[in-house]
Formats: C-alpha cells, structure tokens, sequence
C-alpha cells in the first residue's frame, strides 16, 4: 500500500504556472505507475497524465497536452506536474493517484487507480 500527499495548489492568474508535487510513502514508490487527475465544482474526476513506473512513457488528456508535463523522482518517491500557460479552466482539485498494475503501460482509466491522495486546490483566475 501506498500514502500519497499532494502539495503546490493555490491561487494564479490565467497565463501562468504551478508546480504540484505528490509524495508518497509505503511501498516502493517505482512499482506503481502513476497519474494526475482533477476535478472542478459539480464535474467528474477527469484524467490529467499519467507516466510510466520508470518514467519512460507519458501520456497526457488533450486539454493538458503541450501546457503540462508529468515527471517522477523514483530516488525521492515523488510525482510532479508543471502546468504552465494556465487558464481558467483548469481550475480544479487536482489529485495524485498510483496505479500498482505490472507493466510498463499507463492508463487513464480512474478506475485503475488503487491509491488516491487527498487532492490540492488550484484557482486560475480570469
């Protein structure tokens, strides 16, 4: 089992960036494929980008291509997301979450996802 705690959330104007971290503790932290999703007010959880157990593989939503970037510290058990050129709607709970599936596959599928931190809020005002 893994414990996942993100952290990096706030208030930021449309145009600019974040840095989201994700520590986990637990298990070994590279056994377990990994990925962001959020959540804005009255919608579903929605994939964000997900990255290999090695960090080899990528894959982003289409609305996060080309703004964010998913990358992993294996040596420091930690899950990171820039986003950058910011707008209004990704503004959202954003969660980590760890998929323990063999392989070196990413998924986008919530329901692959054992483990889920608690979420940290970002604001992208207008």
């Amino acid at each position: 089992q893994v414990q996942l705690v993100e952290s990096g959330g706030g208030l930021v104007q449309a145009g600019g960036s974040l840095r989201l971290s994700c520590a986990a503790s637990g298990r070994t932290f590279s056994s377990y494929t990994m990925g962001w999703f959020r959540q804005a007010p009255g919608m579903e959880r929605e994939f964000v980008a997900a990255i290999s157990k090695s960090g080899g593989t990528t894959y982003y939503a289409e609305s996060s291509k080309g703004r964010f970037t998913i990358s992993r510290d294996n040596a420091k058990n930690t899950l990171y997301l820039e986003m950058t050129r910011l707008k209004p709607e990704d503004t959202a709970i954003y969660y980590c979450a760890a998929d323990p599936t063999r392989g070196e596959s990413v998924r986008v599928r919530r329901t692959a996802y054992d483990y889920w931190g608690q979420g940290t809020a970002v604001t992208v005002s207008s």
